[in-house]
């Protein structure tokens, strides 16, 4: 039986709503939260606002003068000199659309999705090749091994986390080709499905909507299912980046023209959460989430342009659409300053908020509550 991974994309989803069914919540729950008043800009647009640019950390970088048999440019750094530190370079020939052969599959009644336990140890390119060169982050934000995922941004939150240490979000296919490697798996380590190497398979346990959407951090304790970054070692793409599916779902930006079927939104989940009967592999996506949804198995990682070169922290539809970054200030309720600042304190062990403060804890990424436990198979 032939399956494109087309049709798994588009599969649909059932709502999470309170008949605690389907674990892949259909837009919008919880309820998008009222955007909160941004913070107010401490410094003119275009000046503190404007993240540097991702800086390279090749020390043979400097040009050499050019003489007959020295180019007056000097070669692309390769390697981990490519790209910052606890980031991963992803080269080569990503390809538009793949086709997998299942060879044993099974359907999961709770979410209406068939499941492939198994394909065929070959992948076939049936679209476009395209040439791909960037960094991404080895972790899950905030980018660091033995730290929990962090869950409960939303779009522009989780984009302004990352243009505070220079870099972007990733794209969807750009979060697909690090995932698969350049051999087009489904799963990054292979081709037969492991809920063990990669957290997933855990039962659904009925989440409190109404306290998921006011952040009640009892019921986001009782909800975790996750793992710290780093510690499932075979959880590991061929390119070297860590916990791609399963554990913590993952939001990405759209490549999807906005006129079309899948392009409403510019937030993009991948990689699929710690549950049983979900899209726990590279390519397949859900495109019906807006930028306000926020969830406790949402997280993100940051990507980045390589050798050195500027990062636009901007998504490509908000370049196609002429946005500042302080428009993404505002929808993201904080300023660049702001979250710099909040991500210093952290640091330092003070990023301290009171209990009531939702935005501070969403800045610090303590909304999870001290009761939450990590998972084990």
């Amino acid at each position: 039986m032939r399956l494109p991974l087309l049709a798994l994309v588009l599969a649909p989803t059932l709502t999470l709503a309170c008949s605690g069914a389907a674990p892949e919540p259909v837009n919008n729950p919880p309820p998008s939260a009222k955007p909160t008043p941004p913070v107010a800009m401490a410094t003119p647009p275009g000046t503190a606002s404007t993240p540097a640019p991702l800086a390279s950390t090749d020390p043979t970088a400097a040009p050499t003068a050019p003489t007959a048999s020295t180019p007056a440019t000097p070669p692309e750094p390769e390697g981990p000199s490519a790209c910052p530190a606890n980031m991963k370079l992803v080269e080569g020939e990503y390809c538009t659309e793949v086709e997998h052969t299942c060879k044993q599959s099974w359907f999961d009644k709770s979410n209406k999705k068939t499941v492939c336990e198994e394909f065929e140890p070959k992948a076939r390119c049936v679209g476009q090749k395209v040439k791909k060169r960037y960094c991404i982050d080895t972790y899950e934000w905030p980018n660091v091994k033995g730290e929990r995922p962090e869950v409960m941004n939303r779009f522009h939150q989780a984009q302004m986390k990352c243009a505070a240490v220079g870099k972007r979000m990733c794209s969807e296919s750009e979060w697909t080709f690090a995932c698969e490697g350049p051999e087009m798996k489904p799963f990054p380590y292979g081709y037969v499905r492991d809920a063990k190497k990669c957290n997933g398979d855990h039962p659904w346990d009925g989440p409190n909507m109404k306290a998921v959407a006011k952040r009640d951090p009892k019921e986001l304790a009782r909800l975790w299912r996750g793992v710290p970054s780093g510690t499932q070692p075979e959880c590991i793409s061929d390119f070297g980046v860590a916990d791609l599916p399963a554990n913590a779902d993952e939001v990405v930006s759209t490549e999807q023209p906005k006129n079309s079927r899948r392009g409403d939104f510019d937030s993009v989940h991948s990689g699929g959460p710690w549950y049983k009967g979900v899209r726990n592999q590279c390519r397949p996506k859900i495109y019906t989430h807006d930028e306000d949804f926020y969830y406790y198995f949402l997280s993100f990682r940051c990507c980045g342009e390589a050798d050195g070169k500027p990062t636009d922290p901007r998504t490509q539809r908000q370049i196609e659409e002429g946005w500042t970054l302080q428009k993404v200030e505002r929808r993201a309720g904080f300023t660049l300053n702001a979250i710099q600042e909040k991500l210093e304190l952290k640091k330092q062990g003070k990023c301290d908020c009171s209990e009531r403060d939702i935005l501070c804890k969403t800045m610090c990424g303590t909304l999870l509550g001290p009761g939450a436990v990590d998972a084990t198979h």
